[in-house]
């Protein structure tokens, strides 16, 4: 057997027996429920709209108006998927259908939403915002509040040295202390 094979078939968990109490805790906290329940109802409320409204809204638009209507539902959608796919996954951990090795992988973790070239921020949606409804901009907002908070909760949880670089609190001491020095020195 290669050092390849081994590698691939053999993970080594480095979560601390602390660290695995903590998330145990979580899962089986009234606020691993309740906020369970608001990424559920957020789902059902979003695909309830554009299922329905939404799509009368839509056909309402502009035809520049429409697009931005597209691609804002898109993402709206994509972000509440990633968002029940990673509460899925701690219920599972709290049944114990998954071992937290299994939900530490990359591919269950949650990371801070990057604006993609081309894409339009909150802010510059913002521009656009009276010519939208109202609805869906109140589902844009109120997800992105979710997934970053769902994505903090990710960090803390599972710990993640790429999740968190230039976030951490010794990295914000650092900049804090260069920012003083610097100011003190001039």
């Amino acid at each position: 057997m290669s050092l390849t094979s081994v590698t691939m078939t053999h993970v080594v968990d480095t979560l601390t027996p602390q660290a695995e109490e903590r998330l145990l805790e979580f899962t089986r906290s009234e606020l691993f429920e309740r906020t369970f329940r608001e990424g559920m109802d957020m789902v059902e409320e979003t695909a309830a709209y554009l299922d329905g409204p939404g799509r009368q809204d839509s056909q309402a638009l502009a035809k520049p108006q429409a697009l931005i209507y597209a691609s804002q539902s898109m993402k709206l959608t994509t972000r509440l998927m990633q968002v029940a796919s990673w509460l899925l996954v701690q219920r599972a951990v709290k049944s114990e259908e998954m071992s937290i090795t299994e939900a530490r992988a990359g591919k269950y973790r949650l990371v801070a939403e990057a604006p993609k070239d081309g894409e339009l921020s909150f802010s510059d949606l913002a521009k656009t915002a009276h010519a939208l409804p109202s609805i869906l901009l109140d589902l844009l907002a109120r997800s992105q509040a979710l997934y970053e908070r769902i994505s903090r909760l990710d960090r803390s949880l599972y710990g993640s040295i790429a999740a968190q670089k230039g976030n951490t609190v010794a990295d914000q001491m650092n900049r804090l202390e260069t920012a003083f020095k610097t100011e003190q020195d001039v």
